[in-house]
């Protein structure tokens, strides 16, 4: 008696397997945090606001540490990330900043917040554009081009940390906010040279110095979350000149390593 066609070989399963799930998990979650973020801003609870933005950025630098671990990165994980990075760090801030402050400017205020959300949108185009591609020169000199999406929505949010803070009607002023916002939103397009944290490389001598300057600011962020990020906010656009001179420096030791090495040699 005959076996029936297929019996015995062994069937494939196809599947998803957990591994690839994880890593677009915590991206959905990041998601699902820039979305509740613009539910707490409908309800004026500007504190769970920006805290949510600012967790969906933590989560934003965990999935994709987490896909490299795994070994699962997918051009689908991809597209998903900047999907979730326009609408945490550019939708989110804009629609919470109009929320808080622009809606009293307006028009004009509508712009601005505008701005941010299409600036985002275009940066993130941008490095998918040149993701596979060598068109990426700051990168090639340790440096990132315009300021990162999750960055730029932390630094828009500064007169906003410093108004939960210290409770300064001016610091609500539309006019003063809108022009924040479009300040950011040029820098995240820019091709000013920003510092990579990635490429940084401190020395083996200070690791117990920088241990604990991290516990410090971890810290702060639990104690005093608004003076910490406003520091950080400030810190970080302090870092914006020294990069651009530090990106001009390499570029200009490049270019005379190359003209000298294209030199023709002269016979003694």
């Amino acid at each position: 008696m005959s076996k029936p066609q297929g019996m015995g070989r062994r069937r494939e399963v196809r599947g998803l397997t957990l591994r690839t799930l994880i890593p677009n998990a915590i991206t959905a979650a990041a998601m699902c945090l820039g979305l509740t973020a613009i539910r707490a801003a409908i309800m004026q609870d500007w504190d769970a606001a920006v805290l949510l933005v600012f967790a969906a950025g933590i989560l934003d630098g965990l999935d994709g540490r987490t896909a490299r671990f795994l070994n699962a990165q997918s051009k689908f994980g991809a597209e998903l990330d900047s999907l979730a990075d326009s609408l945490s760090f550019g939708v989110a801030p804009a629609l919470i900043i109009y929320l808080w402050s622009l809606q009293f400017l307006p028009r004009i205020g509508w712009f601005a917040a505008l701005a941010v959300a299409v600036a985002c949108a275009l940066r993130l185009a941008r490095f998918n554009a040149q993701i596979d591609t060598d068109e990426q020169p700051h990168k090639s000199a340790g440096f990132l081009t315009g300021v990162p999406a999750p960055v730029g929505a932390g630094v828009a949010f500064l007169p906003m940390y410093l108004w939960l803070e210290t409770d300064n009607p001016v610091l609500r002023e539309p006019v003063f906010v809108a022009i924040w916002l479009v300040v950011i939103a040029f820098l995240m397009i820019s091709n000013t040279a920003t510092l990579s944290w990635t490429s940084l490389r401190p020395r083996r001598s200070i690791r117990l110095e920088l241990l604990l300057l991290t516990g410090l600011v971890v810290a702060a962020l639990i104690l005093e979350p608004w003076i910490a990020l406003s520091v950080i906010s400030i810190g970080y656009l302090a870092t914006v000149p020294y990069s651009i001179l530090r990106y001009r420096r390499i570029r200009r030791q490049r270019a005379e390593a190359a003209a000298t090495k294209d030199a023709p040699e002269h016979p003694a």
